[in-house]
């Protein structure tokens, strides 16, 4: 297109007031991510429930666990498909378009949810093999909602609350982790047969009752759910005016309720000139864009391994410190409760804040400082977690502990876990924008599979009487609170590679060499 300025509909994007379209997409998009960390946190409430149901008989005094690599399947299967997911639909979502790509996600999700809650089996094998294969596709689903989220609401928004916007879609993460608890504690409670405020401290004939078995099924059909109730509205929205800019002038006039004009001649130039620019694996990419992919893979990367080591293993640290009775004190419903009350607390109180925090900062201090200072106050809370870790295993001292704990969380969210899913939908061209969030997306689920798996195996106690039964020693939770405080710190550096976007077009702040035109008061 040259040096002749954007076209109308992009420049009528960038400078428009907030409307009522903006936050039915932050909705729309933002179910998508509700149902997504839903999924892929539910599962770590009801682990422990499919050992006692498929791999002991029922005994108080020896509740089962899932064997290990039983356990790291059933854990980390569903991060293997959100990474291929990423990859696939960033790479689909800039060859097909956003809108095409974006309902086949939701559909994948609402039926692999499903059916991971009647997975069938005449063993406990069968059982756990087919929960793992409905897990992956499920996840693959997920996947494919990160690049497609954080493209279309980035497209859609103006330049002034790009990031809030984006930020408020993945914010819905936060609100996915938190009813996955409170739906867990909400069916324990149901299906607990006294109906009484539990306890739960109960004797043998009560520990694994029939009714246990539904238990993990509802909680993990429940996150097809919302997906579902947003599959219609989700179908209904225009392609962004970024990919399919001659349709968006017809689409946008309607939405923002002004006047634009086709502008035939320079979509037709903007085409001709998207043909002719470089690939993903040309040198010319690498030179303009290199780093800032670098940036953006790295620091997800990083990030993921602390956020998830810490949030699908939550609850044995829990355990660890006394807040969680030892399994043998609990029944099998019992143990879901209380796994599910810690879980729930620790996201009403840190994460879920943290998350609103960078929806209201991102846009006034920018998304470089948030990231660094996330970066470096994980960094300081695990390590003051970690050096006098025995310190914090005192009974008067527990609750410091897990302020210091929920901390972590915050900061998390308030910081990398928030930034990392904005920057890279700004930052990249339009044609490979897509993808290239998909690719760092997806470094960072390979960070998480690193936390899932690695941390699983690295946290374990020497002493064999103090690490779950049938593990291999590891180097304990102190050390591998320490290790995650250096990869924190390791992220923050990284962080250096990553531009500052705030109040800045997308054009400008993707580096396409548009110069913009005056900007259209569109109050009128």
């Amino acid at each position: 297109m040259g040096k002749e300025g954007n076209l109308e509909v992009l420049n009528a994007l960038d400078v428009a007031r907030t409307q009522l379209y903006h936050f039915t997409a932050i909705i729309i998009a933002g179910m998508g991510f509700f149902t997504d960390a839903y999924d892929l946190f539910s599962i770590s409430l009801v682990t422990k429930l499919l050992g006692r149901l498929y791999y002991t008989e029922p005994n108080p005094t020896a509740p089962g666990a899932l064997p290990i690599n039983v356990s790291a399947a059933v854990n980390g299967v569903a991060l293997c498909g959100t990474l291929a997911g990423q990859l696939f639909f960033g790479w689909l979502g800039d060859k097909l378009g956003r809108k095409k790509v974006y309902g086949i996600t939701l559909v994948m999700m609402v039926f692999s949810s499903i059916a991971s809650g009647l997975s069938f089996g005449s063993s406990p094998k069968g059982v756990m093999t087919t929960l793992c294969f409905f897990r992956f596709w499920l996840g693959f689903g997920v996947g494919g909602d990160y690049p497609l989220s954080a493209t279309i609401m980035s497209e859609y928004a103006n330049k002034k609350t790009r990031g809030a916007f984006i930020a408020a879609v993945f914010a819905m993460q936060g609100v996915g982790i938190l009813f996955s608890g409170i739906i867990s504690l909400l069916v324990s409670f149901a299906f607990d047969r006294r109906f009484k405020p539990p306890t739960f401290e109960q004797d043998a004939a009560r520990s694994l009752t029939p009714e246990a078995d539904y238990i993990w099924r509802i909680v993990l059909m429940f996150g097809a759910l919302p997906a579902a109730l947003t599959y219609y509205w989700r179908m209904q929205m225009p392609e962004t005016a970024r990919y399919d800019a001659k349709q968006a002038a017809e689409d946008m006039s309607k939405v923002l309720n002004v006047q634009l004009e086709a502008e035939v001649d320079k979509v037709e130039e903007l085409a001709r000139s998207k043909n002719q620019q470089f690939g993903l694996f040309s040198a010319e990419f690498a030179r303009k864009y290199g780093l800032r992919l670098l940036g953006t893979t790295s620091t997800w990367f990083l990030l993921d391994i602390a956020f998830y080591s810490q949030n699908l293993f939550q609850k044995d640290v829990f355990t660890s410190i006394g807040w969680i009775p030892k399994a043998n004190k609990m029944s099998a419903i019992g143990e879901v409760f209380k796994v599910a009350r810690a879980q729930t607390l620790i996201a009403l109180c840190g994460t879920v804040p943290g998350y609103w925090f960078t929806v209201a900062f991102i846009d006034i201090i920018g998304r470089w400082i948030i990231q660094i200072m996330g970066f470096l106050m994980m960094t300081i809370f695990m390590f003051a977690i970690a050096f006098p870790y025995d310190y914090w295993q005192e009974k008067e001292h527990r609750v410091g502990f897990l302020i210091m704990y929920g901390l972590t969380f915050f900061f998390a969210n308030f910081g990398p876990n928030a930034t990392t899913f904005v920057v890279p939908a700004e930052i990249f061209p339009a044609r490979l924008r897509s993808t290239c969030h998909g690719i760092s997306a997806a470094a960072g689920k390979a960070g998480a599979i690193i936390g899932a798996f690695g941390f699983l195996y690295l946290s374990q106690d020497k002493d064999p009487k103090k690490r779950d039964h049938g593990y291999p020693a590891g180097i304990g939770k102190k050390n591998s609170l320490i290790i995650l405080g250096v990869i924190n710190f390791i992220g923050m550096l990284f962080t250096f590679l990553v531009p500052e976007t705030k109040g800045q077009s997308l054009e400008k702040a993707s580096g396409e060499e548009i110069e913009e035109t005056n900007e259209r008061s569109m109050s009128a």
